[in-house]
């Protein structure tokens, strides 16, 4: 006679059995990868006041991840240059599948999902060709790989779903890299980072570039606003007394080059060169860049690009949209919220937390 487990788990792998829900596992806002104080790694979700909903174990450690639209189900990436990632059940706490990046690829760490939740994109190193690609995932078929696509550029890091369900923008970094060579940058002089919007079957709508002067301004993060605006966070690779800005916005279509915020040489320079994370408040009025080598985050008027608050934190770097402001989480456990009002401690957490919260919410 089946056991009752023994059906459900054939219901699962037939597809059949009832999806649950992120409402069913605490209804989290975000997710993020976290150190705990065993030095093992997990998974948690967290509510917009920075509850613990939930927290899973995780093969090893994550850098970003990816969170199902409809399902309590969460891939999580390695850091780069892993070649691996996991898709976590967040209600049964097991890992329901590992991707394995073709030979020859590595994963960069970030990953998004179609808007029905059938497909997972993700960005890749074809290391050896030097170029970007877009890895696609079959989910219905256990996280079969199903095709790719360029991305682009070199050094695609970050990639999300534009409000259209249609559209895929890209942040390519423009840094190669070779896991021969480590983490090492192999070439900083010759670097293009772009923007680049691409439609689902990979063909590109549009990309656009820095200007020259700045072409070491690596654009590694990325957000979207419901309009469609795109902010993106810079990573500087030139000199170390340089000040360039490493906040900046693009809309697709309307603008040919790509506005940065924060030009201002005193402004620019409380960044160290180094933007960690970026995220719209979710009124979509402000736009705020992390900066863990300059400890603190700043908060730009996402319309005027005038500067309207500052956060320090030591060792900063995920953000998450709160309804009129933001949750900030540190590498020290610390995580703070702040809204217009000004900031609000939420304490010191057990685990260290890693660089990205994750929002839930889809456009």
């Amino acid at each position: 006679m089946t056991s009752r487990r023994g059906f459900l788990a054939g219901l699962m792998a037939s597809g059949l059995a009832p999806a649950v829900t992120w409402a069913e596992v605490g209804a989290p806002d975000y997710l993020s990868a976290a150190q705990a104080p065993d030095g093992s790694y997990c998974l948690l979700g967290l509510g917009a006041d920075g509850t613990i909903r939930f927290r899973q174990p995780i093969p090893g450690r994550g850098h970003a991840a990816a969170a199902h639209p409809h399902r309590a189900e969460a891939v999580g990436f390695a850091r780069r240059p892993g070649t691996f990632a996991f898709v976590i059940d967040c209600a049964a706490g097991t890992t329901r599948a590992e991707l394995e990046a073709p030979e020859g690829r590595h994963f960069y760490g970030h990953g998004v999902f179609s808007r029905e939740g059938d497909l997972l994109f993700t960005v890749e190193n074809d290391f050896d060709a030097a170029r970007g690609v877009i890895g696609v995932w079959d989910v219905a078929s256990n996280y079969t790989r199903v095709g790719e696509f360029d991305s682009n550029g070199v050094g695609p890091h970050e990639l999300r779903l534009m409000p259209d369900g249609k559209t895929l923008v890209v942040a390519n970094g423009g840094i190669e890299t070779h896991p021969d060579s480590g983490r090492s940058k192999l070439n900083i002089p010759f670097m293009k980072p772009n923007l680049s919007y691409l439609r689902l079957d990979g063909s590109l709508l549009e990309a656009v570039e820095l200007d020259p002067e700045l072409h070491k301004n690596s654009i590694r993060h990325i957000d979207v606003r419901a309009d469609g605006l795109v902010g993106f966070a810079m990573q500087w690779q030139g000199g170390q007394g340089d000040q360039p800005p490493i906040l900046g916005v693009h809309r697709r279509g309307e603008a040919p080059r790509l506005q940065l915020f924060g030009t201002e040489p005193e402004v620019a320079a409380q960044m160290n060169g180094y933007g960690g994370s970026v995220a719209f408040s979710g009124d979509g009025r402000y736009l705020a860049v992390s900066s863990p080598l300059g400890a603190r985050v700043q908060v730009f008027d996402a319309e005027t690009g005038a500067l309207a608050q500052i956060l320090p934190m030591e060792d900063v770097c995920g953000l998450g949209a709160r309804s009129d402001g933001f949750l900030a989480s540190a590498g020290t456990g610390r995580m703070i919220m702040f809204e217009a009002d000004g900031p609000h401690d939420l304490g010191q957490s057990d685990v260290r937390w890693d660089n990205h919260l994750v929002p839930l919410s889809r456009i």
